[in-house]
């Protein structure tokens, strides 16, 4: 059957959503099909082909080749047995078809609105393929779009080419109002195909959002002359960004600053006037983090690398502006750093730190049998336990002042003993708690009715080895064991148990 209405409305749906032609034929054909099966008022297999040139189109009734099951075959309508098949096609194989021209219904108004509804959801399914194809290499960059509505809190941003963006309420600067129809800027964080279309989640409170908004103001970091090596925030009041120079002649801070502020001040408009401090980075991580409390002025720092924690002592007077409002400025310093940072003031920080000494030294006055002085000492210069001790390089003993040769050999030694006595004693500790490899199961155990090997062996792991050790235990006891369920536990109990029923009958 030749129609010209398909070719017209295969043209104009493809010009007006810019989708192939090719998924409107496919479209056409499925609406057609479902025509005719609706004209059968059977389930049949249908297929139409539609000619892309001419519009003529033929349909075709159609049978899948399959095995039949025990009772017969599934969807007699749509399938046939390879044994009646072949009976015209001696060459056909299970999963072909056989087909059979039939009468083709009209592409009239009927199919049309038949195929109305087919068409608009293959257009929609080739435009999120369209949109995810567009947008999978964009995934952790900057998009802007314009806020086409809001819903409780959630932004709905309109990208252009069909393309709608999604800013989660979480995901928005707290307290920032946009209104349908305000330019809006975003760092597109995920992108997942959703049932009503890809969605493009995009993001206002990401430090990734800060450092690609200081990549569009500072050419410097889109040439790689300056690094933004971290960011941490706190979106709609303060940030941090730690920047490196690859430039020793270029100020990565001033850089970033710009002439009279413009370039941070510009990023600080996009964040709803969030704050930001610029930070030098520095390999050394003590100053690094010295840098990171800025504006704070840092008196010492003690790092624990063990733990991962910093003790930082500062001036009393200057206390609540290293640890910020609200604990602010601590916690970007420690979420820009890496690591968790414990402000205190300087005598907090000397009290503490005496502590401390105190208590290594009572460990080396212990295990080492010196007296405070030198335990002192030993602190003093860095050493953290006795195995420093033992096995530092004896050149880094002699260093120290108050230590000669035949000191520093007396201090390993002692050291070097304590670490032996501490591992025959915790080898001791082991063998005491440790009961040791489980006994072998008693011959009347494994003899017993529904025993095997392998129950034995695992009944005997657990210090069962007779039929008495068995009739002892409950069946909640030993249930979970590997290879038995509550049934089978009770009938074995039951079976252990019988000799004390014989006993008592006699």
């Amino acid at each position: 059957m030749e129609n010209k209405e398909i070719l017209l409305v295969a043209d104009t749906v493809s010009n007006e959503k810019g989708v192939d032609r090719e998924i409107i034929f496919e479209a056409i054909e499925a609406a057609l099909e479902s025509a005719t099966r609706k004209k059968h008022q059977k389930e049949i297999g249908v297929r139409v082909e539609i000619n892309r040139k001419t519009g003529h189109y033929d349909t075709y009734r159609q049978w899948q080749v399959v095995e039949p099951g025990d009772n017969g075959l599934e969807e007699p309508l749509k399938q046939i047995t390879l044994e009646a098949a072949q009976l015209d096609e001696p060459d056909i194989q299970l999963g072909d078809f056989v087909e059979e021209q039939i009468d083709s219904v009209e592409f009239g108004r009927i199919a049309a609105q038949t195929a109305k509804q087919v068409i608009v959801q293959k257009v929609r399914e080739a435009e999120r393929r369209k949109v995810i194809e567009a947008y999978k290499d964009r995934e952790g960059s900057l998009v802007m779009g314009q806020v086409k509505r809001v819903e409780r809190g959630n932004v709905y941003v309109d990208l252009g080419d069909n393309a709608e963006g999604f800013i989660p309420r979480e995901e928005m600067i707290p307290r920032e109002a946009v209104r349908p129809g305000d330019r809006i800027r975003g760092y597109l964080y995920k992108i997942a195909s959703e049932p009503r279309g890809p969605q493009l989640f995009i993001s206002r409170t990401a430090p990734e959002f800060l450092i690609e908004l200081f990549k569009l103001e500072v050419p410097e970091v889109g040439q790689d002359l300056i690094e933004i090596l971290a960011a941490a925030r706190d979106p709609g009041m303060r940030a941090k960004i730690a920047v490196k120079s690859n430039d020793p002649r270029m100020d990565p801070v001033g850089a970033c600053v710009g002439m009279r502020g413009s370039r941070v001040q510009s990023v600080s408009n996009e964040l709803a006037g969030e704050r930001v401090d610029i930070i030098l980075w520095d390999e050394n991580l003590a100053q690094f983090v010295v840098n990171a409390m800025s504006p704070a002025e840092v008196s010492s720092i003690v790092i624990d690398e063990e733990s991962g924690v910093m003790d930082i002592a500062v001036p009393h007077d200057k206390l609540s502006q290293a640890i910020g409002r609200g604990g602010q400025n601590i916690k970007l310093a420690s979420q820009l750093t890496g690591w968790t940072l414990n402000v205190m003031d300087e005598s907090e920080a000397e009290t503490k730190s005496e502590e401390e000494m105190k208590k290594l030294a009572k460990v080396f006055m212990d295990q080492l049998d010196v007296d405070e002085e030198v335990a002192i000492i030993l602190v003093q210069e860095g050493l953290s336990s006795v195995d420093e001790v033992a096995y530092v390089p004896a050149s880094e003993l002699l260093e120290i002042e108050e230590f000669d040769e035949e000191m520093v050999e007396e201090l390993r030694g002692r050291a070097r003993d304590a670490l032996l006595t501490m591992a025959i004693a915790s080898e001791e500790s082991v063998e005491m708690n440790d009961p040791g490899p489980p006994g072998e199961p008693k011959e009347d155990l494994l003899k017993m009715e529904l025993m095997t090997a392998e129950i034995a062996a695992t009944l005997s792991s657990h210090g069962i080895l007779s039929m008495e050790d068995l009739a002892e235990q409950a069946v909640d006891d030993i249930e979970e064991y590997q290879g038995l369920n509550r049934e089978l536990a009770a009938q074995l109990i039951m079976k252990a148990r019988e000799p004390w029923f014989a006993e008592k009958s006699e």
